[in-house]
């Protein structure tokens, strides 16, 4: 089959719970989690680096190489919690404690896969900064979380 557009929806996310590595908390999507989700949009942002290699031989035309390369995905959409009990939506109150952390403890999972991906993307190391929470008079409440990767990425086969 040819390839073709898919549906961002249809993306999956998840963060791996820094008190029990090796536990994934899926965002609720289309294809992840369960029920209604709050996610409505993501970026992946590749980032990278560059070093002048200019000389008096490149005769006036610029030089340069990559040094560094980074990648960085904000998610946005609305914040979820439950009327009853004030619970976070369990994925976005994972994400809320992680970005609490500092030093090396501000480092924990975080992976997602397209759709038809059999395997997910996996950076084992990545910090987050939350965004932005607010709304106007006829507006649901926002909520936003830049996750940026630290070190390679990786894999690991979808279950």
């Amino acid at each position: 089959m040819a390839a073709q557009k898919y549906n961002a929806r249809d993306m999956r996310f998840a963060i791996e719970d820094f008190l029990t590595p090796g536990t994934w908390t899926e965002a609720r999507t289309a294809q992840g989690g369960s029920g209604e989700g709050g996610i409505n949009t993501f970026s992946l942002d590749p980032e990278y680096e560059t070093t002048d290699t200019t000389t008096f031989g490149s005769q006036g035309r610029a030089e340069s190489q990559v040094m560094q390369e980074g990648m960085a995905m904000t998610l946005e959409g609305f914040r979820l919690k439950d009327p009853s009990t004030g619970a976070l939506d369990p994925f976005m109150a994972l994400v809320e404690l992680q970005a609490a952390r500092l030093g090396n403890d501000s480092l924990v999972g975080f992976r997602f896969a397209a759709p038809g991906d059999t395997n997910w993307t996996v950076w084992a190391d990545a910090h987050f900064q939350l965004g932005s929470q607010g709304g106007g008079n006829n507006d649901k409440t926002s909520w936003a979380v830049t996750v940026t990767r630290s070190g390679p990425s990786t894999t690991a086969a979808i279950a």
